[in-house]
């Protein structure tokens, strides 16, 4: 079996930070979303990984490199535009080959990883077996509808009246018979060969085509919200690693991970939270549920439940919750205000704000 990790498309959900960066390197406790999909992959046993990548490739490739840190050998697969994730499928036909394969969008977060799923699929090999998880709002998604043996009736992409509250959640596995069906479908009313008219395609021609209902945690992380939460239940799973130097003024609380050559001086710091490498945090309080990347100075400050990107320095802010700072940016607080600061900024931003 070989790996389809998609990781082009435009990430509009999580501007202004895909402004200058693909969303599957956006970071959840300070590692790429695109990382724990490679890690689940590699989990299964398989090795050999293509991941589809677009106008931003270049970035994807400097920050995963060739894999071999993972145990993977990786091909980048250019798409020159995002045309819909069957599309996906015929940029990587010659690289997948005969072999069967499982396709992973590469903003998704599974934590739980696929291997009951991958074994179902190596022991019954239908033509497709796909991924799917009950959802509030399934107008949004691909939604299937299951007979009572868990076998696909049908697919609809993003219906107005959904017959099912199972939304796809973008992990396929395939055998070689996708292609044929890929090449059997024609775009749809928004431009896109769309996975869902593939594999409605193999159940119309017959082909056994199962779903899964996950029972693990599962995100999109396409926006803000999504990326916080998933930022949220990975910290909550962590283990302290305090490999900085704290003095002895400072407090520490709960699952705590700090990185090498980081100084923690006269502040609070209540896990789980991670802090990385380099990092200087003066008279601050980090409270639970953030991640703190590479080289970020905070000092007279108070964040959590936030994720704050490498290179950034936050001085003199109270109250910062909720928020994304992107990388490199400059956070400072005025002498007045009060009340609590939920800040959205992009790379390289900089910005006054009132705190307490």
């Amino acid at each position: 079996m070989k790996g389809l990790v998609l990781s082009g498309g435009t990430g509009t959900r999580l501007r202004p930070f895909t402004y200058s960066m693909p969303k599957q390197l956006m970071p959840v406790a300070n590692k790429p979303v695109l990382h724990y999909c490679l890690e689940n992959i590699r989990d299964l046993g398989v090795t050999s990984v293509g991941i589809i990548v677009g106008q931003r490739g270049g970035q994807v490739e400097q920050a995963i490199g060739d894999g071999a840190d993972l145990g993977l050998d990786l091909t980048y697969l250019f798409q020159s535009a995002p045309l819909g994730l069957a599309h996906c499928v015929t940029v990587a036909e010659r690289f997948l080959g005969d072999d069967d394969f499982v396709m992973y969008l590469g903003d998704n977060m599974l934590v739980g990883g696929l291997a009951d799923a991958a074994r179902d699929f190596a022991a019954r090999r239908p033509a497709a077996k796909v991924l799917v998880t009950k959802v509030d709002d399934p107008q949004h998604y691909g939604v299937a509808e299951l007979d009572a043996e868990g076998h696909v009736v049908s697919l609809t992409e993003k219906p107005e009246h959904p017959r099912s509250d199972l939304a796809m959640m973008g992990v396929y596995f395939f055998t070689p018979a996708v292609h044929e069906a890929v090449r059997g479908i024609r775009p749809s009313a928004r431009g896109e060969l769309e996975i869902t008219d593939a594999v409605q395609r193999l159940v119309d021609s017959g082909r056994d085509v199962t779903a899964e209902v996950y029972q693990g945690y599962w995100a999109d992380t396409g926006g803000v919200r999504e990326l916080l939460g998933c930022n949220r239940v990975v910290l909550d799973a962590i283990t302290g690693d305090v490999r900085g130097r704290v003095d002895g003024t400072s407090v520490l609380t709960g699952p705590v991970v700090v990185g090498a050559g980081t100084e923690i001086v006269g502040s609070r710091l209540e896990g789980p939270l991670t802090i990385g490498a380099g990092c200087v945090v003066r008279n601050a309080r980090i409270g639970p549920h953030t991640a703190v990347g590479q080289n970020c100075q905070i000092e007279n400050a108070d964040v959590q439940e936030s994720i704050v990107l490498e290179n950034v320095h936050v001085e003199g802010v109270r109250g910062v919750r909720d928020s994304v700072i992107g990388r490199g940016a400059r956070v400072r607080g005025t002498s007045c205000g009060s009340g609590a600061q939920r800040l959205l900024l992009g790379d390289q931003a900089s910005i006054q704000v009132r705190s307490a």
